[in-house]
């Protein structure tokens, strides 16, 4: 009797350690199911997939070799075309710009500054205020008595035109006499001036109070330029 007891004990607390066992492992196999695995938390996570995209946006905003050199055409393009359109505009030609006539310049005279003293410069200036060409030399007549112009000098010629802007100068130097006391002078206080293709005669005042002396038969001239030059203004 009492070892039947005993077994009978024995089996129903074998049962319940069984029982307990079970659920022990139930419950840690549940608690194991249920937690994320590492590796998967971090493929899923919102800011490592925003960075991603990120990534891939600026790739595709980038410009790749095709549009570089796109680019670059385009500028070299226009650098091209603005060359060429200034070099198309170019400068107007001195042919095209008008002869200056007696309206258009202002001729006065003065003594040369410095030895000989048989000298006197003539000025002509563009009052116009537009540039015209001043062609040729001064056609001077000196006295009633003498209608021809005096003879030009053909060495002071200057090699290019003289194109006169705005307000700008021009010379010519003139020779009245060679100095000598035995000369042929006679007194000038007003003289005529015509220039090149205008028929117009300027008259012009003689520098000094008492005028200038004239030897009508020594008289030269030379031709309009920007400025005297040494040597080819010499005479």
């Amino acid at each position: 009797m009492n070892t039947l007891h005993r077994s009978t004990l024995l089996a129903v607390a074998g049962t319940a350690l069984a029982l307990s066992l079970t659920a022990c492992q139930s419950d840690s196999g549940s608690t194991s199911s249920s937690r994320p695995a590492t590796s998967a938390t971090v493929a899923s996570s919102p800011a490592a997939g925003a960075t991603t995209a990120a990534k891939d946006t600026v790739a595709s905003e980038r410009p790749g070799p095709a549009a570089s050199a796109r680019s670059a055409g385009a500028k070299g393009s226009t650098g091209a075309s603005s060359t060429g359109a200034t070099g198309s505009t170019g400068g107007r030609g001195t042919a095209s710009t008008p002869l200056c006539t007696a309206r258009d310049v202002r001729v006065t005279a003065a003594t040369q500054d410095g030895p000989p003293y048989t000298h006197i410069v003539l000025t002509a200036r563009n009052t116009s205020g537009h540039s015209c060409r001043l062609t040729g030399f001064p056609h001077i007549q000196f006295l009633e008595s003498h209608k021809q112009d005096v003879p030009a000098v053909a060495k002071s010629k200057p090699v290019t035109p003289v194109v006169l802007t705005a307000g700008a100068p021009a010379y010519a130097l003139v020779k009245l006499s060679d100095g000598g006391a035995d000369e042929d002078n006679e007194p000038v206080s007003a003289f005529s001036v015509q220039v090149e293709g205008d028929s117009t005669v300027i008259a012009v005042t003689a520098p000094g109070s008492g005028g200038i002396a004239v030897d009508p038969a020594k008289a030269l001239t030379g031709y309009w330029t920007p400025e005297l030059r040494n040597g080819a203004d010499d005479f």
